[in-house]
């Protein structure tokens, strides 16, 4: 259990740049399951070859930014559809990470990371998961720092309005690709701590991530709730813990390891269509005011009541 709050916290950064352009740009980025991938791959090379942990994972962040805004730059610059461009970014990636890692996996057995550093600090216990969850809680108070910002507002805009932000002079194109570049920059860093903490990077890490992304936002924002960013930011966190400790107890019940990816698609599934339940139920509510029945039970009133004032003066 310890291993997945772990995991949970860790992948809790990754779903909260899914939460940026899912939810705030409201753009279906699928370079996710690449530039997770190129984060793992930077960071295992640059620590293979005796580069400060810390510093290969901010070159992580500096990749994942890339694949970003090439997303981004197809999309706005090529006018290609926003789906589309993330598909041809997260192909063009899978050839770049095997460059990257000249070949398919990378090893980080006896090597110094960043998850061996803490490890050291503070043991295989809560302690570690205490320290994740501090983490996880910064780049949680960043991002709602910044969403305040007028840049973060502007970006909010635009996902909500981009004609109307436009309007006030504002590039809705520039504002997509820092969202994207943001975004990706933050699953990169995901990548490169979870192959730290794996012990390894392979070509095939990120795979489906984006189904663990999506997972993570819609059952915690489902759980929790989104009244306000500062709320679905933390949901979106503990939605990434809800998640992993779902699939821990999967398995812990002799559940097939293959048969995860469906149970994820179950998780979403089910996620999705439990507002629309509760829609339906109030929806049902108001068809039952508004029957006939309740038209009947409605009290009577007087014939008066119906007759102009100067009518009921009249006959008075």
């Amino acid at each position: 259990m310890i291993t997945a709050f772990e995991l949970g916290l860790i992948y809790a950064i990754m779903a909260l740049g899914v939460y940026l352009t899912f939810r705030i740009l409201n753009f279906p980025d699928l370079t996710v399951d690449g530039s997770f991938t190129s984060g793992a791959a930077t960071a295992a090379i640059l620590i293979t070859n005796e580069v400060d942990p810390f510093l290969a994972t901010a070159a992580a962040f500096v990749v994942g930014s890339l694949a970003g805004m090439i997303t981004g730059l197809l999309h706005t610059k090529g006018n290609i559809n926003g789906l589309l461009a993330g598909i041809l970014t997260m192909i063009g990636l899978y050839s770049i990470n095997l460059r990257i890692m000249d070949g398919a996996n990378v090893p980080l057995l006896g090597q110094d990371t960043v998850i061996s550093m803490m490890r050291g600090f503070t043991g295989v216990g809560w302690t570690s998961v205490a320290v994740l969850a501090a983490v996880a809680l910064i780049f949680k108070l960043i991002m709602d720092w910044y969403l305040q910002t007028d840049n973060g507002l502007a970006l909010r805009a635009t996902g909500d309005n981009e004609q109307m932000i436009s309007s006030f002079a504002v590039s809705t194109d520039r504002q997509k690709i820092i969202g994207l570049m943001l975004s990706n920059g933050l699953v990169g860093i995901a990548g490169a701590v979870v192959a730290q903490h794996q012990g390894f990077a392979d070509i095939g890490m990120g795979i489906g991530l984006i189904l663990v992304g999506l997972a993570s936002v819609i059952v915690g924002q489902a759980i929790f709730g989104s009244r306000s960013v500062m709320q679905a930011t933390l949901a979106v966190i503990l939605g990434a813990v809800v998640y992993r400790l779902a699939i821990q107890l999967a398995l812990n019940v002799g559940l097939n390891p293959n048969d995860m990816k469906l149970m994820s698609a179950i998780l979403v599934v089910a996620a999705l269509l439990l507002p629309q339940w509760k829609g339906f139920s109030k929806l049902s509510l108001r068809r039952r005011s508004s029957s006939p029945l309740a038209d009947a039970a409605a009290p009577l009133t007087t014939p008066d009541a119906h007759l102009p004032k100067a009518s009921a003066e009249k006959g008075a």
